[in-house]
């Protein structure tokens, strides 16, 4: 099954992508352990590549609004009524603050 990737709008104006990852996203994927995402990731990855999700380069905001969307292992998918597409642009900007084209 092929997947489409998710095209991460512009966040809207007022829309704080701190505030929507504080809300949905830091108490799965924040630093330290005990949080099953930032855990799952440590296992994935072996410390390769950062397991908490705000040290990352790696992460475009078209692929942070995809695992949203989408869910990814454990993580279950975010629908449009939990995530709007403005605070999904936003979150997805966040995350993806240190985003570098390889």
């Amino acid at each position: 099954v092929a997947l489409t990737l998710v095209q991460a709008a512009e966040p809207a104006q007022g829309v704080s992508g701190e505030a929507v990852y504080n809300r949905w996203c830091t108490h799965c994927h924040a630093a330290g352990r005990g949080n099953p995402g930032t855990d799952s990731l440590q296992v994935k990855y072996g410390g390769r590549i950062p397991a908490v999700l705000l040290e990352r380069s790696d992460l475009s905001p078209q692929v942070v609004a995809q695992f949203v969307r989408t869910g990814v292992l454990s993580m279950p998918p975010f629908r449009k009524t939990e995530v709007p597409d403005a605070e999904l642009a936003a979150v997805a900007a966040y995350v993806a603050q240190k985003f570098r084209q390889p």
